[in-house]
């Protein structure tokens, strides 16, 4: 990943106290920049990876959980998000942040177009898609007022 577009994502991110990446894979960068700037972050995928310090690694399928009684690893998270996500992850990635009443943020695998309701964020070499259906009001980042700094 390009330092420019990575550097882009985690200021993007970094305004949420905590986050959820699916299908870190062998990419980690974002998560371990987020950890960095003290951003709880949990890293999933249905494979496992090991993942740097800072950032905690959860096996879990984002397809199986999208109709699971709980949302598992999403509770509590504030923003989920995805990086060179296929367009069949879209919806259950959608659903699963949406019952964690969280944002669902993703790039595309850069030549797939979103399969769902999204709101258009230009970066440097990419576009960043924030789901529009169940979005978090946005009173609840970080850097909004009355929200603790913790």
């Amino acid at each position: 990943m390009k330092k420019s577009l990575r550097d882009a994502l985690v200021a993007r991110l970094s305004g949420y106290d905590r986050a959820v990446e699916i299908g870190v894979g062998r990419e980690p960068s974002v998560a371990a920049a987020l950890a960095d700037r003290g951003v709880d972050v949990v890293a999933v995928d249905v494979h496992d990876f090991p993942v740097p310090e800072g950032v905690s690694f959860v096996r879990d399928d984002v397809f199986a959980r999208a109709d699971a009684s709980d949302v598992g690893p999403y509770a509590d998270a504030d923003v989920v998000y995805a990086l060179n996500v296929p367009v069949e992850l879209h919806r259950p990635a959608a659903e699963v942040a949406r019952r964690a009443d969280a944002d669902f943020l993703f790039t595309t695998l850069g030549y797939d177009e979103p399969s769902i309701p999204v709101a258009r964020e230009s970066l440097p070499g990419d576009t960043l898609y924030a789901a529009e259906r169940g979005r978090r009001d946005q009173r609840t980042r970080r850097d909004s007022p009355g929200r603790s700094q913790g």
